[in-house]
């Protein structure tokens, strides 16, 4: 972005020598702030060879801004707030309807569409058109969440600032996720699929295939898996355990649509919840 990039790699070099304030430094910060705020940047990314690429220039920009900035009071009457980064405004303009308890860092970005019952979105998050992040859900820092996805209430979306070259967690487009689940630490959901309430993903958690018992992944659900948690036993010196995993019970054919409803009915059919 016309050389702003190479300006916030130099900045974060020189990291030790900053000081809150410095109107030299924060420019650069501020607009690169200002360009994941509306969308124009991104922290990660999917590219042509569907691997997720992460541009590391505009997390260490995020940090810098933590770095650079004060804590200052920020009202939204009657609540008043104290933070070194501002609330997200103009949500009507730019068609997000937000209810009443709902917060969005400024740095986020919420396209066209997108609902927040009362829930929390953080600085560098990227929240696609027509997505709803239902009561109580979090979308942490640099979490890449996709369009017409539905994140159900007590959702936890694992934010990423550092270590360096860490993946944050990416939700493609069209993906249900039920009641509190939790989707950490750079895993992935892949377009169209659908979880189960209750499902834990990391990067170490095998995600198993229900008809033949084969992993599949780590951490990776993959396009269009309807997919639950589950447990396998493995055996210790200390006795038989079950450890945790998640269990892809069918996949939906390209095309199939599901509203909720209908997935609450595959699900019932192996005893488990939406």
């Amino acid at each position: 972005m016309n050389g702003l990039d190479e300006a916030i790699n130099d900045l974060w070099d020189a990291r030790t020598d900053l000081v809150v304030g410095d109107p030299l430094a924060l420019s650069p910060v501020r607009m690169a702030i200002h360009h994941l705020n509306t969308g124009r940047a991104r922290v990660a990314e999917i590219d042509r060879d569907n691997e997720v690429i992460v541009h590391e220039w505009l997390r260490r920009a995020i940090l810098l801004y933590f770095k650079l900035s004060a804590v200052e009071v920020v009202t939204a009457p009657p609540f008043e707030f104290a933070d070194k980064i501002p609330l997200k405004d103009n949500f009507q303009r730019f068609g997000v309807r937000v209810v009443p308890g709902a917060i969005a860092r400024y740095g986020a970005f919420l396209e066209s569409g997108v609902v927040l019952m009362p829930s929390f979105v953080n600085v560098g998050a990227y929240v696609g058109r027509n997505t709803m992040v239902d009561t109580w859900a979090t979308v942490g820092s640099c979490a890449q969440i996709g369009a017409n996805v539905h994140l159900s209430g007590g959702v936890g979306i694992g934010g990423v600032l550092e270590p360096p070259q860490a993946k944050p967690v990416v939700i493609e487009d069209d993906v249900f996720v039920g009641s509190r689940c939790m989707i950490v630490e750079g895993a992935r959901v892949r377009k169209g699929a659908k979880l189960g309430a209750g499902v834990i993903l990391s990067p170490s958690i095998p995600v198993i295939d229900a008809e033949t018992g084969a992993e599949i992944s780590r951490g990776d659900v993959p396009e269009r898996a309807v997919a639950v948690m589950a447990n396998r036993v493995k055996s210790f010196a200390g006795g038989d355990f079950g450890l945790p995993c998640v269990l892809v019970l069918r996949y939906l054919a390209e095309g199939e649509v599901h509203d909720k409803l209908a997935l609450e009915s595959i699900l019932r059919e192996h005893g488990v919840s939406v």
